[in-house]
């Protein structure tokens, strides 16, 4: 049952057992200069069938527009499958799996998932999970600056080509920690980090170095030459990555021979819709020499006295639950019911399946770039590879644009660079997965013409 009601008579006897006569006498210590006084705007109670209504109403306010939007959220084509069984009641209604002998389902699906990341990742372990990609890559700040005993510095090499969003969440979790987040810029002709601008911190204490692959402008990163340099400077490394890219890409676990010591990212093209912003999940992994610095969940697979198989939380020390001040991270819960998505999806489509999303992803972000091109005053703004994205500049004012193209014509246009990146002038950030068709570039392209240049 979705809800379970208490009436007023049930109230009224819970109230009288426990010896006070209303639910406010339940909060007389909150001071009256404290409390926010009445919730005027707050509508009245609706029942189940008003409330599906409204919410069916609120739902179709988005309609369908066609979206070549990413910026760190993608539209990808989910099996059926995945959600109909993510929804089955033993999957939705589980939280914390603390006592192992009745959870073991859970326990072992996560235990599958960790499976699945440490091997697309190519890296010793994972844990599963954490709330998103922008998080992830604060607790990777955290965690790294944990395992670089040597280093004293507590300073992290940041590209200014990672997610304008991830960087504003890492810069807002560490700063009151003494963590310094030095900027590194990019090259304006690639979009590439700029391997010059290290120059300057070689044989500098640094704790870490993060690396992006591909970055925010959806181009690909020289990864060998930026984790040869973390190596040689003895700084750790941390990967920021799309989990999709990772099936047609080499994985991090390899970048330079040896690897990089944490990936982290944004779980969500991993069967997990838009949804309007959300939920979406975060995802860890590491080598093995700095898994106990690693927050979250890492679930183990042991044997019991019988022989039989069996899964339980490990690696993980009671006060990341309950004693917070001694716990290695406040990270103690995840987005289990999306790591539970993931599962599904990785599982229904396989090595070869994600690496079809991935090429027809790519495929169709050539596409779209070779005819937005084509079009008078449109300009490709850096010449490197990507992979699904790609920033274009315009003639036109880039947020007018894009206001524009969704209320006329339905079209979700790419996010506006400009915005976090004003050198770049009037620029958008277009993105193309395998759900986009020639038809949908052609009709992007057409519309997007008859804006600039009718």
């Amino acid at each position: 049952m979705p809800f379970i009601p208490h009436s007023e008579h049930d109230i009224s006897r819970m109230l009288s057992t426990i010896g006070v006569d209303t639910i406010d006498d339940l909060f007389d210590e909150i001071p009256d200069n404290l409390r926010c006084g009445e919730l005027e705007q707050i509508p009245t109670g609706m029942n189940e069938m008003e409330v599906s209504r409204l919410l069916r109403d609120k739902a179709a306010q988005d309609g369908l527009p066609l979206c070549f939007l990413g910026a760190g959220a993608y539209e990808h084509h989910i099996p059926a499958a995945v959600w109909e069984i993510t929804t089955r009641g033993e999957f939705y209604s589980a939280y914390t799996p603390y006592q192992a002998e009745a959870s073991q389902g859970t326990l072992q699906l996560l235990y599958e998932y960790q499976s699945m990341m440490a091997s697309l990742m190519g890296m010793d372990v994972s844990n599963a999970s954490l709330y998103d990609g922008a998080s992830a890559l604060a607790e990777a700040v955290l965690m790294a600056v944990r395992a670089n005993r040597k280093s004293k510095s507590r300073k992290i090499l940041m590209p200014l080509s990672i997610n304008p969003v991830y960087r504003s969440v890492t810069q807002a979790i560490v700063q009151n920690q003494n963590i310094e987040l030095v900027d590194v810029p990019f090259d304006a002709a690639t979009g590439q980090t700029d391997l010059t601008a290290l120059e300057q911190y070689a044989g500098e204490d640094i704790a870490a170095i993060v690396i992006p692959q591909p970055n925010f402008f959806g181009v690909l990163e020289n990864v060998d030459a930026l984790t040869t340099w973390a190596i040689e400077n003895k700084t750790l490394s941390i990967a920021v990555v799309n989990p999709m890219a990772m099936a047609l890409l080499k994985p991090p676990g390899e970048w330079a021979d040896s690897g990089v010591d944490i990936v982290c990212g944004e779980g969500q093209p991993l069967g997990v819709p838009l949804a309007s912003g959300g939920p979406y999940f975060g995802f860890m992994c590491c080598k093995q020499q700095h898994v106990r610095q690693m927050p979250g969940r890492i679930i183990g697979r042991t044997t019991d006295l019988d022989g039989k198989e069996g899964f339980t939380l490990t690696l993980q020390a009671r006060e990341q639950h309950i004693r917070r001040s001694k716990a290695t991270s406040n990270i103690c819960t995840n987005q289990g019911l999306l790591v539970t998505a993931a599962t599904i999806y990785m599982s229904l489509l396989g090595p070869e399946g994600l690496k079809k999303v991935a090429l027809n992803s790519h495929k169709n972000t050539q596409l779209l770039i070779n005819r937005l091109t084509a079009i008078n005053s449109v300009e490709l703004a850096f010449a490197s590879a990507t992979f699904h994205e790609c920033v274009i500049t315009v003639e036109a004012d880039a947020k007018q644009l894009i206001e524009t193209l969704a209320e006329k014509s339905h079209i979700l246009a790419g996010f506006d660079v400009s915005v976090s990146y004003p050198e770049l002038g009037n620029a958008l950030l277009v993105c193309a997965t395998e759900t986009r068709t020639e038809k949908d570039i052609e009709q992007f392209a057409n519309v997007l013409n008859s804006y600039l240049n009718s």
